[in-house]
């Protein structure tokens, strides 16, 4: 009985911490609009963790180029661009990389965080966190 309880007990913490994962897809929202805009993948590679466009949501927008960025991203499709680079894992927050704006090709600091399971906090800002913005994504079941 106390093999099947502490069984239990793993699985179901397995299971929380998964759901406090900030791994997967998100549905990005225009924090003035409120309209959805695209859907990304975030995802870690070599301890540090990414943000990248997997879909397009606005059909006007779908074939959109970053006119905007600079360096590298100048004129390269938004579908498809990594627009999280490099956040660490630090405590309840992934901080210490950037986050790209292909509205206006601008990179600023970043930190995301989970409000709750289906809910993250993505904030972009300069210098230091009060002089920024916030944007709010879902996640995509």
């Amino acid at each position: 009985m106390k093999t099947k309880i502490a069984l239990l007990s793993a699985l179901l913490l397995t299971f929380t911490i998964t759901a406090q994962d900030v791994m997967g897809k998100w549905k990005t929202v225009d924090d003035v609009s409120g309209e959805a805009k695209s859907i990304l993948e975030i995802y870690e590679e070599d301890g540090k963790v990414y943000g990248k466009v997997v879909e397009i949501i606005k059909k006007d927008r779908q074939d959109a180029v970053c006119d905007q960025c600079k360096g590298e991203d100048k004129g390269k499709p938004i579908m498809g661009m990594t627009i999280i680079r490099g956040l660490e894992k630090d405590g309840d927050e992934y901080n210490g990389g950037k986050i790209l704006d292909p509205e206006n090709g601008k990179l600023y600091k970043c930190y995301i965080t989970l409000e709750d399971d289906k809910t993250l906090k993505v904030r972009g800002y300069i210098g230091f966190s009060l002089l920024g913005r916030t944007q709010y994504w879902y996640r995509v079941e």
